[in-house]
């Protein structure tokens, strides 16, 4: 579960399938993994009220979370970018949409951070 609040300018553009980056930002400012979503934004039902452990109404369901361990530095990400890219190390909102180019390289950094299992 991820909570998004009502006012979040991209919040009805999600959709059960949209692939999704979770990021912490400052004073962290890395990505923590990635998930599909499961469900469009909703209020939470009375059931998921009682199971969602933030104090956000609504949000979405996620599904297929892949946590990062080691987390990924957005520098690691910004890095991997051509410089006439929109991304930036820090968001007005909750809900930022990116380019398939940068959901990449954010798969990319994470999997040259990832530790070796040979």
């Amino acid at each position: 579960m991820c909570g998004i609040d009502a006012d979040e300018r991209h919040r009805n553009a999600l959709a059960p399938g949209d692939l999704v980056l979770i990021y912490l930002g400052a004073p962290e400012r890395e990505f923590i993994g990635r998930a599909e979503l499961a469900s469009a934004a909703h209020d939470w039902t009375p059931s998921e009220t009682e199971a969602y452990p933030g104090d956000s109404p609504s949000g979405v369901l996620l599904a297929q979370v892949e946590e990062w361990d080691p987390p990924v530095p957005m520098s690691a990400v910004l890095s991997l970018i051509d410089p006439s890219e929109n991304a930036k190390a820090e968001f007005e909102a909750g809900v930022v949409r990116i380019t398939a180019t940068e959901y990449e390289a954010a798969l990319g950094a994470a999997a040259e951070r990832a530790p070796s299992t040979g």
